[in-house]
């Protein structure tokens, strides 16, 4: 079996998630790809963050909405507490899938945080563990759309889409995958909820539902 990592905020979970997700399984011949959402990022500082256990729950309703079970939320990050490092959840999750992996995990990551990989804890020793499929996002997203919430890097970070990504200089075998991202980002959607502004059709349905059942975004200061 073939199985791919994708960490992530996922604050909240969007089509553009979902889109590189179905891309791994359909176009890169992957049986499943694991939603990590994490507990605290090492390399940037979230604001305004809803509980840890919406952003799973939101997680694990679109992954129940998609069939054959080939997305799954995996909740290691959050049961570990602390700082969520890459290299120990993939060591915990190498370990777990064993018994079913058909060679090395893959490790997801946008390449404006790859450009910054040799900054993380233990990279070589991620390498060893994990294949990388790196994917393209555009530096005009939205991202920056909304005054209100705004994820900020860490101080040993240049964050956001501040550091290029050079696939020559990565020093890593990776697939690259070129083609951008849907420009969308979770930073422009909590923004667009906050100011009571349409985001229905940036997200799956699975999470909208989710969104508007439990109220979230619309009070950030009473879901932290």
């Amino acid at each position: 079996m073939r199985i791919a990592v994708f960490g992530g905020s996922f604050n909240p979970l969007h089509n553009g998630h979902a889109m590189l997700a179905d891309t791994i399984v359909k176009e890169l011949h992957y049986d499943k790809v694991l939603f990590v959402p994490t507990f605290i990022p090492p390399h940037k500082i979230v604001n305004e963050s809803i509980a840890a256990e919406h952003r799973l729950g939101m997680i694990k309703a679109f992954c129940h909405s998609v069939p054959d079970n080939v997305f799954v939320a995996e909740d290691c990050e959050i049961r570990r507490g602390g700082v969520s490092y890459t290299f120990d959840t993939l060591t915990f999750l190498a370990e777990k899938y064993k018994n079913l992996l058909d060679g090395k995990l893959s490790f997801v990551m946008g390449d404006e945080v790859a450009a910054e990989f040799h900054k993380w804890k233990n990279p070589e020793g991620i390498a060893q563990i994990a294949d990388f499929i790196i994917t393209h996002r555009y530096p005009d997203a939205g991202v920056l759309e909304s005054k209100l919430v705004k994820n900020n890097p860490g101080k040993d970070y240049a964050g956001d889409f501040k550091a290029r990504f050079d696939e020559k200089k990565f020093g890593y075998p990776c697939l690259y995958l070129k083609e951008p991202m849907l420009p969308v980002s979770s930073t422009q959607i909590r923004g667009r909820i906050l100011e009571n502004r349409s985001f229905k059709y940036l997200i799956p349905p699975a999470v909208y539902d989710y969104i508007k059942e439990h109220k979230l975004y619309i009070n950030l200061e009473n879901q932290k």
